[in-house]
């Protein structure tokens, strides 16, 4: 998605990471009143466990459906099991994205991100020159649907193509790009259950998440290095995520994601074989504020690097964003007003990162207290 404005250049973290620093660069610095106490308790809450495997089950279907809404409306985050996709294409997905974070720096550098478009190589939300920057580097694209790939960064080449480029000197990324297509479709798939179960579970009308199910695909590659002063930086300041449904994969197992709940920064321990599933923004205002999308950081480790994959499910460009009908009522009126996906999306990447705000913009009493 190309934008009105130009995305300042920043340098890229995995590599300032490498030089030896005795304090952290000024603009990746934040006070310490940004950064709320942490509760790292081990017996923290954790977020819920579902089963995918009962959704199906005549004889827990109901019990886990329950769990699902349950999990929606009041943590906004699960863990997701026996989801369905095979434990090898996993793996590899993970060796895949270790091996893309390897490269050479002007091999990544050739995916970085062009004048005025967030996608590609480099550092995401950077709205000006003085602002505070994230201590992390990202690869983020549109994989699904294929026209509105850009080719410079997945290209959408016939898989026979692809097999023949694999001989060459871009063997590694042609491998990845096979890889990523029958990830993302396994993926898609997975999205579109737990879709059919919010809408069975809320009675929604079936053509109510088609702005969803019809949507884009957006994947980001998240590389967070170690710093020597992890208190001094953030890998991603509190916010909540734009899009439907967000899965989570954590490549290498390094801790870092931690959810706002009751006041309380809580740790994710990621399970074994299990992604991390997060409510966003669309679907709060979709569902009319029934379930809702949950503040979230990313931490930095002092010795270790993180990697994580996030695959977005955004609406649709050319749909529209706005409460399903069939959830208003006079006792429940619409909390969100209705507006475009392009300029909703817009107005996201054009501000800076701040918890729910872009959300909270959208709040139909926000607008009247503003006009009182």
């Amino acid at each position: 998605m190309s934008l009105d404005h130009t995305t300042p250049a920043v340098p890229y973290v995995q590599e300032l990471a490498k030089k030896p620093f005795t304090s952290v660069p000024p603009r990746y610095v934040y006070p310490v009143q940004d950064l709320p106490i942490i509760s790292l308790d081990s017996s923290s809450p954790q977020v819920p466990v579902i089963d995918m495997q009962r959704l199906y089950s005549d004889d827990f279907m109901d019990s886990e459906l329950q769990k699902l809404d349950q999990a929606c409306r009041e943590w906004g985050f699960f863990q997701l099991i026996n989801h369905g996709v095979s434990s090898s294409l996993v793996e590899k997905v993970k060796l895949e994205t270790e091996k893309f974070f390897k490269l050479p720096m002007e091999e990544k550098r050739k995916y970085g991100q062009l004048e005025g478009d967030v996608e590609g190589y480099g550092n995401v939300f950077v709205g000006s020159e003085d602002q505070k920057l994230h201590w992390r580097d990202c690869l983020y694209f549109t994989i699904s649907p294929p026209h509105l790939r850009k080719p410079h960064l997945f290209p959408n080449l016939p898989p026979s193509f692809r097999f023949s480029l694999s001989l060459s000197l871009n063997n590694c990324i042609d491998l990845f790009q096979e890889t990523l297509e029958a990830y993302s479709f396994d993926l898609k798939n997975i999205v579109a259950e737990i879709l059919r179960q919010i809408r069975k579970k809320l009675r929604m009308d079936e053509t109510e998440m088609t702005v969803l199910l019809e949507g884009k695909q957006v994947m980001g590659f998240n590389y967070y290095p170690p710093c020597p002063q992890p208190d001094q930086v953030i890998g991603v300041l509190p916010h909540s995520d734009f899009g439907g449904i967000i899965i989570l994969l954590e490549v290498n197992d390094v801790q870092g994601l931690q959810i706002k709940k009751d006041g309380l920064w809580i740790p994710i321990k990621s399970l074994p074989n299990a992604f991390v599933i997060n409510i966003g923004d669309t679907l709060e205002i979709l569902t009319n504020g029934t379930y809702r999308s949950i503040e979230h950081r990313v931490t930095i480790n002092s010795l270790k690097e993180r990697m994580s994959i996030a695959t977005f499910c955004n609406p649709k460009m050319d749909g529209e964003i706005a409460p399903a009908p069939s959830l208003v009522t006079l006792e429940t009126p619409a909390m969100f007003k209705r507006i475009g996906v392009v300029d909703y999306t817009k107005r996201l990447f054009m501000n800076k990162i701040d918890g729910k705000a872009h959300l909270d913009s959208m709040r139909i009493q926000n607008e009247q207290g503003k006009s009182n």
